[in-house]
């Protein structure tokens, strides 16, 4: 198992150094470290990112 050390409660510096973003673990980590969030915030944020990855996959399917 791989060790990081957190330094002054940078936990995004620990885990740019695991490179564990492509999943967006990062983001669902500093998600639960910032606590709980309001229903219209979380209902928001889970829009947003339905809206990034339809269109990240519609540039997919428009490159070939």
């Amino acid at each position: 198992m791989t060790k990081v050390m957190v330094r002054n409660g940078n936990v995004d510096g620990a885990l740019r150094t695991l490179k564990v973003d492509k999943d967006g673990s990062r983001k669902k980590i500093r998600e639960n470290i910032e606590g709980y969030l309001k229903p219209g915030v979380r209902r928001r944020r889970k829009k947003e990112e339905g809206i990034k990855n339809t269109r990240r996959r519609m540039k997919r399917e428009n490159r070939y």
